[in-house]
């Protein structure tokens, strides 16, 4: 495997630069341009919720090799104040940043396989997987 390429988030500048980093990696494993902007979707949503609610952390990319499949897992990670209520993050049109509500079950939607996990006053992991097609 090879090494995996990660954007440390600190300003909404290192959104954008995730969001590139991820379209570059999903366009060399040979994504479509349907799935490439899925994909950056969710970087996108996922990066702003680490600089709006925890302030710093990272997103990772990590190209999947398994049994006659490839593709992509996007790795978001943060040492922040964490999610007290994941059932309620995970409810479309919940908001506690006056925002559409899209966020989580948005970038779930946009996955093929989502996990959250989260200890309040310790951070949040989401690993999220898009397989090539």
């Amino acid at each position: 495997m090879k090494n995996q390429p990660c954007v440390k988030i600190m300003t909404e500048w290192d959104i954008v630069a995730a969001r590139q980093l991820g379209r570059k990696v999903a366009k060399e494993l040979g994504f479509g341009t349907v799935d490439q902007a899925r994909i950056t979707t969710a970087i996108s949503e996922l990066a702003r919720n680490i600089y709006l609610y925890a302030g710093k952390g990272q997103i990772c990319i990590e190209e999947l090799h398994d049994i006659g499949k490839r593709g992509l897992k996007l790795i978001a990670s943060d040492d922040g104040p964490g999610i007290s209520d994941i059932k309620k993050v995970m409810e479309d049109g919940y908001s506690t940043s006056g925002g559409l509500g899209a966020g989580l079950p948005g970038v779930k939607r946009l996955m093929d396989e989502f996990q959250l996990h989260s200890n309040p006053g310790k951070g949040t992991d989401i690993h999220a997987v898009k397989w090539l097609r």
